[in-house]
């Protein structure tokens, strides 16, 4: 079994424009950490993508603890426990997920997303991530390590 992997995430959706953005950090050997966002999304397929994202190159076995702000989580926790009626939508990255999360333990938390830890960290990245789709589409980059620096309790 390979060593405990730690994923904080959470997604940022402006419902009026229909924008969205996601943000992960993951500590556990290498601390790897992006951003992403995308126009015409939901906050379900926004916070779906990030954890697509977040999810590769998490070595096989690896036990997997993820943290998201409670909008997130309830959406995360579908994948984890599927309700009595599975959700209709958003049936591509969900058999991802599926098979990305198979073999995998992994648990779920509620994070506080404006306490200055990682998980405000990635909130604000989600954020900022939903405004730059808004403006250009969609995209993924590398956060900055010199910002991953900075960030209490990695």
């Amino acid at each position: 079994m390979s060593a405990a992997v730690r994923l904080w995430i959470a997604a940022s959706h402006d419902a009026a424009h229909r924008n969205g953005g996601w943000a992960f950090v993951r500590a556990g050997g290498d601390t790897v950490s992006r951003a992403g966002g995308d126009r015409r999304t939901t906050r379900a397929r926004t916070i779906l993508t990030g954890f697509v994202a977040s999810l590769k190159d998490v070595p096989a076995g690896a036990a997997l603890a993820v943290v998201a702000p409670r909008t997130d989580a309830l959406i995360l926790h579908t994948l984890l426990k599927p309700p009595a009626e599975p959700p209709a939508e958003d049936l591509d990255l969900r058999a991802v997920l599926t098979a990305a999360l198979a073999g995998k333990t992994w648990t779920l938390a509620v994070s506080d997303p404006e306490a200055p830890t990682p998980a405000g960290f990635v909130a604000a990245w989600a954020d900022t991530a939903s405004e730059k789709a808004k403006m250009g589409g969609a995209f993924t980059i590398a956060i900055p390590k010199t910002n991953l620096a900075k960030v209490k309790g990695l």
